[in-house]
C-alpha cells in the first residue's frame, strides 16, 4: 500500500501504543535504546532496527507492505521536527 493510500487512523496509532506497551512490559527493552521500533496494529508485530527504512526493508522482505508505527526506543517519537528556541 503507498503511503498515499494509507487509511491509517488515530485507533491505529492507539492500538500500536497499546502494542508498545505491553511488549515493553514483557521483555526488556534497555539494550536497544536509541534503536527505531516498528509496531504493526494490525497484528501486533514488533520490528527493531537502525532506522524506519531499515525496519521498512525487513518488512518488505517478509513481503509485508502496510503501513506500520515507528519510534525510537526510549522515546515518544521518532524525531522531531521544528527548531529549538
Amino acid at each position: 500500500m503507498k503511503a498515499s493510500e494509507s487509511t491509517w487512523t488515530k485507533a491505529d496509532s492507539k492500538r500500536a501504543e497499546r502494542i508498545w506497551q505491553a511488549y515493553r512490559q514483557a521483555h526488556d527493552v534497555s539494550a536497544r535504546i536509541g534503536q527505531a521500533v516498528g509496531i504493526d496494529p494490525a497484528n501486533g508485530r514488533v520490528w527493531f532496527g537502525k532506522s524506519a527504512q531499515d525496519i521498512f526493508r525487513q518488512r518488505q522482505a517478509e513481503g509485508l507492505h502496510s503501513p506500520f508505527y515507528c519510534l525510537r526506543v526510549g522515546s515518544d517519537f521518532y524525531v522531531r521536527k521544528g527548531g529549538h528556541r
